[in-house]
């Protein structure tokens, strides 16, 4: 009998401990912060209509790049944005953990693109529950191969009263653009001499013989927005530049671009017109920002020239001396 038993509990301790060994992720082990359980989706209930729309809350257009931030206020709930792209157009969409409740669990669709008739259609595209943040959802990469409206659905089935935030980045350039934040700094991007801008900056350091020197950067930049890059951008990106700590500027006049020739040194003017013939589209207005510096022996000065539409900044610095 006591053989019987000890053996009866020798069965049970192997059953229960897989004989002396502990797998990982075990039943007593408590899950990490931010992961995961269950892996639960809530997709939006197919509509007789035939069009996904019909299932969800449409709160309206999101700009790409761009993102929003709302409230769930029942369960299940479908929140749906529609944002335009371009044939060929790869973007990405997040709910993202910078403005999203904590254990928030989501679920994210995208749809389209839309049609003659205004369906999307009940297909998704393309669908997540947490690849994002904890159970928070990601779609990293997506490749439209249709130009058009889609619709992005982010759903829940147990968040009411807590917050999401949903973005959208376009990964490769080919989105429709979108107004540019007041803040943008522009991605300048340095480009050599073309020849003409060359003879000119040689010529001029033998002209000055010891008496001004002149500096030269020229960039370009991408624009993936509507409307025009203003001076401003400009100025916030050279300003940012190491260079631009040489000096203790201070932020001068804003000049139309005729205005600017008389400023600099004689043997530099010919970048003015040289400036015109090779980076100038005809119609464009350029502007130029004016950085004043110096000493009691000579004036430093810098200045920032934005070709709007052709997507060309030059940083001209001058010393000249008295």
């Amino acid at each position: 009998m006591r053989s019987k038993l000890l053996m009866s509990c020798l069965a049970w301790l192997c059953v229960a401990t897989a004989c002396g060994e502990v797998s990982e992720g075990s039943a007593t082990e408590a899950p990490s912060t931010g992961e995961s359980t269950q892996a639960v989706l809530y997709p939006p209930p197919v509509p007789a209509s035939g069009n996904i729309l019909d299932s969800t809350t449409y709160m309206g257009p999101l700009a790409l790049p761009g993102s929003v931030q709302t409230q769930f206020t029942m369960n299940p709930q479908y929140f749906s944005f529609s944002f335009q792209a371009q044939a060929g157009a790869q973007v990405k969409l997040e709910v993202t953990h910078l403005g999203s409740s904590m254990y928030l669990d989501t679920g994210l669709f995208v749809y389209g693109p839309k049609q003659a008739n205004g369906s999307y259609g009940t297909l998704a595209l393309a669908q997540d529950d947490d690849a994002g943040y904890g159970q928070l959802s990601k779609i990293a990469a997506l490749a439209l191969t249709q130009g058009g409206e889609y619709l992005a659905v982010v759903s829940t089935g147990t968040g009411a009263g807590k917050q999401f935030r949903l973005q959208l980045d376009c990964l490769n350039g080919l989105c429709p653009p979108s107004p540019a934040p007041s803040s943008y700094t522009l991605a300048l991007n340095p480009l050599p001499y073309p020849p003409g801008v060359q003879a000119i900056m040689d010529f001029a350091y033998d002209a000055c013989e010891g008496a001004c020197t002149g500096w030269l950067r020229i960039y370009d930049f991408p624009w993936y927005f509507t409307g025009e890059p203003t001076l401003e951008m400009a100025r916030r990106a050279v300003e940012r530049q190491s260079y631009f700590d040489d000096f203790a500027y201070a932020r001068g006049t804003t000049l139309p671009y005729a205005q600017w020739e008389p400023r600099i040194a004689p043997a530099y003017r010919d970048l003015h017109l040289e400036f015109l013939t090779t980076y100038w589209n005809g119609t464009e207005t350029v502007t130029v920002a004016v950085y004043e510096g110096g000493s009691m022996y000579s004036n430093h000065d810098l200045y920032v020239v934005l070709f709007p539409q052709s997507h060309k900044v030059m940083v001209y610095e001058e010393d000249y001396y008295l």
